[in-house]
């Protein structure tokens, strides 16, 4: 697996990544490990492929009314990352609303207006959901276009555009089809690939975010690789994961990614800055670290930094990982680790979440092996696999006429 490694490794990452791969195996992190480290290089190969594939994507979108976002888990929360901007470039709008919903309310919950387009993000395409959505689309609502952004070939939704027009598939490279249980590479290359779709008249701006992030998360690896991976190992029964906009998505992916791999271990929640006050803030005790994704955006950054300051105040939590660039010296405690990123605020909020992700990818990795677990397979007991099974799809009643 090629994978970035820094050139100077931390002796932590060091320690993992100088194992064989028969020892990396035997200690059940070697895809998970090496499918984290191979984000940046995988971004630069999704770029290419979607600026190959600017043309069709362009008639696709051509006059759409409403765009839907659609997945279960962790790929809907991938549509929660890139809602916003593409709603704000595309000036039409798009909502994100997950499988289970559209499979059991197709009709109540999607918007009214036609042509529309749904958007499937999917690792593996054969979860029963998104084949169910898909197919009970496709039988009741013909003005509706489908475009499936996958990772894996073989899955019945990467096989759906050969049998309807409808529908256009974009395989990704096979190898962010993350073979380990939980979604990483999968997770930020699906957003990165959807992302494509505001930007699909700019294809060097967009060259330029892939580029950035790329260069970006080489540093996450260089410079935090260890601290990330230690910071949720100490005194953390909890975890709270803080976002706005954008970075709401990724608060919530990663506090999936904790969950499912320390196999429900660590409790977690994912929350607004604003909305932690409405009384998701009891849940914050003596054993909860706190994550805050830190806004670039002057306004939002003002009401975050207000929060964490309350935060101080009423000395909530065990310790705190502040994820941002120029982080304020005056809101960082002593048991508190700053995960600076020099270039955010470049990238702007509408693309950092794929960064923020990363470090809740980093954080969930250590929790996991401090846990004695495997990050490849942490669900000893099989509660959940790396594709949901197979449960009966109902069908939709008929409509009166």
């Amino acid at each position: 697996m090629e994978i970035c490694t820094p050139a100077d490794m931390q002796p932590g990452l060091a320690r993992l990544l100088n194992r064989s791969p028969e020892e990396q195996k035997a200690k059940g992190y070697y895809h998970t490990l090496g499918e984290i480290l191979q984000q940046p290089l995988r971004w630069l190969d999704t770029c290419s492929l979607m600026v190959e594939s600017a043309p069709r994507l362009c008639r696709v979108l051509e006059g759409v009314q409403n765009i839907v976002l659609t997945g279960s888990g962790s790929s809907q929360h991938a549509g929660e990352c890139i809602r916003l901007p593409l709603q704000k470039e595309l000036k039409t709008t798009v909502e994100v609303i997950g499988g289970g919903a559209l499979l059991t309310h197709f009709d109540s919950v999607l918007p009214s207006g036609r042509p529309g387009l749904v958007i499937s993000l999917a690792r593996s395409g054969d979860s029963p959901e998104s084949a169910g959505v898909l197919a009970a689309l496709l039988a009741s609502e013909p003005e509706i276009r489908h475009l499936v952004l996958t990772c894996n070939p073989q899955g019945s939704l990467a096989g759906a555009g050969q049998s309807d027009s409808r529908v256009n598939v974009v395989v990704l490279d096979d190898r962010t089809n993350d073979r380990s249980l939980v979604m990483t590479s999968s997770f930020t290359n699906l957003a990165l690939a959807a992302r494509f779709l505001g930007l699909r008249a700019k294809p060097e701006a967009y060259r330029s975010i892939c580029e950035q992030l790329r260069r970006i998360c080489s540093g996450i690896f260089a410079n935090h690789f260890d601290d990330l991976t230690r910071s949720a190992t100490k005194g953390c029964e909890r975890a709270v994961f803080l976002g706005s906009g954008p970075r709401w998505g990724a608060a919530c992916e990663s506090a999936l990614k904790m969950l499912e791999m320390t196999a429900g271990r660590v409790a977690t929640m994912s929350e607004t800055y604003l909305g932690l006050r409405h009384g998701p803030m009891s849940y914050i005790d003596g054993n909860t670290l706190t994550v805050c994704f830190l806004s670039s955006e002057e306004i939002v950054r003002a009401y975050e930094i207000d929060l964490i300051r309350e935060l101080n105040r009423k000395q909530l939590g065990s310790a705190k990982v502040i994820v941002g660039e120029d982080v304020p010296q005056d809101i960082i405690l002593d048991s508190d680790l700053t995960v600076e990123l020099a270039g955010l605020s470049q990238l702007g909020d509408e693309n950092s979440a794929i960064l923020d992700v990363v470090a809740g990818q980093l954080l969930a990795f250590g929790r996991c092996l401090e846990e004695g677990l495997c990050p490849d397979s942490p669900s000893n007991a099989g509660i959940i696999n790396r594709v949901v099974e197979g449960f009966t799809v109902y069908p939709a009643p008929a409509t009166a006429s």
